[in-house]
């Protein structure tokens, strides 16, 4: 009896071992199939994507110095940091971002 608990635990314990990776890659590929997390920016441009980032943060600083939440009395949007025809696109990011981040606070 004593021999076979020897042989037996060693084999229970690497049995054990050996399934965990398993179960990790299967939660893994599981997580990679979701849609894309609220806060991710949109494809496109460096330029809207720095938009729509700018946006979420601005709408966190809104929040946090409980001024008015509204994305265009924001001073990026008013101001944006780019240059020339990509303005629009960096505004209309950054509105896209800030009502994310407004939403997502709010809880709807």
């Amino acid at each position: 009896m004593k021999k076979l608990i020897r042989i037996a635990t060693p084999l229970i314990a690497v049995a054990l071992m050996s399934g965990a990776p398993l179960f990790a890659h299967a939660q893994t590929s599981q997580t990679q199939t979701q849609t894309p997390e609220w806060n991710t920016p949109p494809a496109g441009s460096q330029e809207s994507q720095q938009g729509y980032r700018d946006g979420i943060q601005a709408a966190q600083l809104d929040k946090a110095a409980k001024r008015k939440i509204d994305a265009k009395s924001s001073h990026l949007y008013v101001h944006p940091p780019v240059k020339g025809s990509a303005r629009d696109e960096y505004r209309t990011s950054f509105v896209a971002g800030y009502d994310a981040q407004v939403k997502h606070t709010s809880g709807e």
